[in-house]
């Protein structure tokens, strides 16, 4: 039956604006006042989303911490067009294609140390979940069986599955969902507004939190800890810099206790702290490293970790035809987020973007800290491409100056920023320059001043 012109033309302006709001349950949104008053994107370019009627929205938070090399990038989607119309999906189980080879490569040549291994997945919470399961097997196969506890960290945010949320430790991310995973203990978190308020880079307190992993140990023996994982940076919770010498402290203690150590780099991988991996930023090379959202710069869902020799090649034993690990995914090393990934890594070496990030950090952490002094301004913390500012609550209304803050950026001042509780963080794309550095932080003043 054809469709009439008319009715194709209510179907296009269906897509760009939406009658009905009711059926899609956004994830991590405030449903109901969303539909009251909608923030709605239709397209994208470079360093701006526009709204259906055109709107530019400078996007200061690339995507959701996703879209390091800019929206819509021709080389990007010119690789996703060509491979969908060559290889539209291949099993990852038991099969494969040069793409997800080629790309595992770039990203073990990448990696630091011997990490020279990649299992592929299609998310964060994908590859924390699969880190952890590496983890436990790990021990397994090696004879250390009784290697089954967790070391997450409080305010840690490590994804939304089972595994992640009970190592991770945000209170609103798991308070829902019953007793999680038996057998987790959790590192205090790094922040003191009293020890380290307006930081820029890491703070100069608090490396002597890492000496709690001690205490843990001592608790269960080394005998029961299978592996600790933190974020480098911690950012879903509000940006939280590790203290200098923290993160050495940690490996160290792993070390000396024969424990594996687990860099969650979804957030901070590829670019946003000036390197491939905050791991190179701070000379301390984990056992494992997840990564997603930036590999190809949010355009196809894509994660996995990258493991050490040591834990790939103690798996590599039996009979040739055994598999080796039970686990995997549909659409692990799919063909188009694997054309996307080469594509997004050319033009992180091409315009040289980790570099660019390291010029950009002092002009960024100077323009973020122009809003010192402003009504309710807290804290500002500044890290890489990252920034968040911490605004006192209103009485008896938790998380509402925030959240008015982040609606009127959108709604009347073009700028998309996100929100955890009353700190706002901006992490723009990589491509962002000291102007539009200095729009962002013009734009969020205002906004400040707005919700005083």
């Amino acid at each position: 039956m054809s469709t009439s012109p008319a009715a194709s033309l209510r179907a296009a302006n269906d897509v760009l604006a939406p009658n009905d709001l009711e059926a899609w349950w956004l994830p991590f949104t405030a449903n109901r006042s969303f539909k009251r008053r909608p923030r709605m994107v239709a397209r994208a370019k470079d360093m701006h989303y526009y709204t259906p009627d055109g709107r530019a929205v400078l996007d200061g938070v690339a995507g959701l911490w996703c879209c390091n090399a800019g929206h819509n990038r021709d080389a990007i989607v010119s690789a996703i067009q060509a491979q969908a119309a060559e290889l539209d999906y291949s099993p990852a189980f038991q099969f494969g294609h040069a793409g997800g080879f080629a790309l595992a490569s770039r990203l073990a040549a990448m990696a630091p140390g011997d990490l020279d291994h990649v299992f592929f997945c299609n998310s964060g919470s994908e590859a924390v979940d699969t880190a952890l399961k590496v983890a436990l097997a790990y021990w397994n196969v090696s004879g250390q069986g009784s290697r089954t506890r967790l070391i997450g960290r409080e305010r840690g945010y490590h994804g939304v599955g089972f595994g992640g949320i009970s190592v991770g430790g945000i209170v609103t991310n798991r308070k829902h969902f019953g007793t999680l995973l038996a057998g987790v203990d959790h590192l205090p978190h790094t922040y003191s507004r009293e020890h380290q308020a307006f930081s820029t880079g890491e703070p100069e307190w608090g490396a002597h939190l890492a000496d709690d992993l001690e205490r843990i140990v001592t608790l269960h023996d080394a005998s029961t800890v299978a592996a600790v994982i933190v974020e480098p940076m911690a950012g879903s919770t509000g940006v939280l810099p590790p203290p200098k010498g923290y993160l050495q402290r940690l490996r160290q203690i792993c070390d000396r206790h024969g424990i594996l150590l687990i860099f969650d780099e979804v957030i901070s991988g590829f670019g946003r702290l000036g390197h491939a991996f905050a791991a190179e930023r701070y000379g301390v090379t984990p056992d494992i490293i997840t990564f997603a959202k930036a590999v190809n710069s949010g355009t196809v869902p894509m994660g996995g970790i990258l493991v050490s020799s040591r834990i790939h090649d103690a798996f590599m034993k039996g009979p040739e035809q055994t598999i080796e690990l039970f686990h995997g995914y549909t659409y692990s090393g799919h063909p188009l987020a694997c054309a996307a990934a080469l594509a997004t890594l050319d033009l992180y070496r091409d315009e040289d973007l980790f570099a660019r990030t390291r010029r950009l950090e002092p002009a960024f952490g100077a323009a973020m800290m122009s809003l010192r002094g402003l009504p309710n301004v807290l804290d500002i913390r500044t890290l890489g491409l990252v920034g968040a500012i911490d605004l006192a609550s209103r009485p008896d209304a938790a998380g509402a100056r925030a959240f008015e803050a982040m609606d009127r950026a959108f709604q009347e001042h073009g700028l998309m920023i996100r929100i955890t509780g009353e700190t706002l963080a901006v992490t723009p794309p990589l491509i962002i320059s000291e102007d539009q550095i200095g729009e962002l932080v013009d734009k969020l003043g205002r906004v400040i001043r707005a919700v005083a």
